[in-house]
């Protein structure tokens, strides 16, 4: 029943103006920087990891940010999921190598988890009607599970993975010219990952956007959605040059490097309340104790 109320309440905020929902997520992200305090401490652990040149006020500062657009993306996903098509349009920007999405070579879309990946995703297929997967963990409250896949799915022919489907459906995808939408900047554990750099540190990393790449015989782009007042701005980015090779780790090395060029734009913006470094090579201890 609180699931049924929550998903009602979030078509409500859906005709709240942006600033005022806007400031609303402000309010919230900077109450929960406050109350949460694992995920306080994990976002910092994680920026100092990755900045430790930058002083602990910046750092504190990009945390504090990074709450704040958590929240806002949330409430976002009230009008990205539910207002009329024009609104959406109206909100959320695609630019820089859109023609990349032109044509029929199979193609992977690279996008890392900044807050905005979800309007990044729902804006693509309006660009195109090719068809579009992406892959995405079931939530356990099946309420909540539905409301997530009918909002991601709204617009075009998008067809929602589980993990668990295996990579079958995502080859015979991308071979008929589809397009995958990929999130693998995640930590998923050691039997799924490889150990390459990210930011200097030796990270957990899948391999699966060079391996889709050569399974599928696809190009790869990159797309990395910002957070705006007016909204979101998802930008593509060219087609990666020699990519994939016969080498996956220095492909997935690259793939870090490429993200780490875009986090250095807006490192508030970010996913860092996850253990990013929570899977270490045998024998070394944890960075989050």
């Amino acid at each position: 029943m609180m699931s049924r109320l929550g998903v009602w309440f979030m078509g409500v905020l859906a005709r709240v103006p942006l600033p005022v929902l806007r400031a609303m997520g402000a309010a919230l992200g900077r109450v929960l920087f406050v109350l949460v305090v694992p995920r306080r401490k994990i976002a910092l652990r994680n920026l100092e990891l990755c900045f430790p040149q930058a002083s602990v006020e910046q750092r504190t500062q990009w945390a504090r940010e990074s709450f704040i657009v958590f929240c806002q993306t949330w409430l976002d996903r009230s009008w990205l999921w539910s207002a009329p098509q024009s609104v959406v349009e109206q909100r959320v920007k695609l630019q820089g190598a859109v023609q990349e999405l032109d044509g029929d070579v199979p193609t992977i879309i690279f996008a890392p988890h900044f807050y905005g990946l979800d309007a990044g995703g729902l804006v693509l297929p309006l660009r195109t009607s090719r068809a579009f997967t992406s892959i995405f963990s079931t939530h356990p409250d099946p309420v909540i599970d539905a409301w997530f896949m009918a909002g991601r799915q709204r617009f075009g022919d998008v067809r929602m993975l589980n993990r668990a489907d295996g990579v079958k459906p995502i080859i015979s995808n991308l071979r008929k010219g589809g397009l995958l939408y990929l999130l693998s900047d995640m930590d998923f554990g050691a039997g799924e990952s490889i150990f390459v750099p990210f930011y200097g540190v030796p990270t957990a990393t899948v391999p699966s956007l060079s391996r889709f790449a050569r399974l599928g015989r696809a190009k790869v782009i990159g797309m990395y959605t910002r957070l705006t007042p007016a909204g979101y701005v998802a930008e593509l980015t060219p087609a990666w040059d020699h990519y994939p090779t016969d080498d996956v780790e220095a492909d997935t090395a690259r793939m870090n490097r490429e993200l780490e060029s875009y986090i250095n734009t807006m490192p508030g913006q970010y996913y860092w309340v996850h253990k990013r470094f929570k899977t270490r090579p045998e024998g070394q201890p944890s960075l989050y104790k």
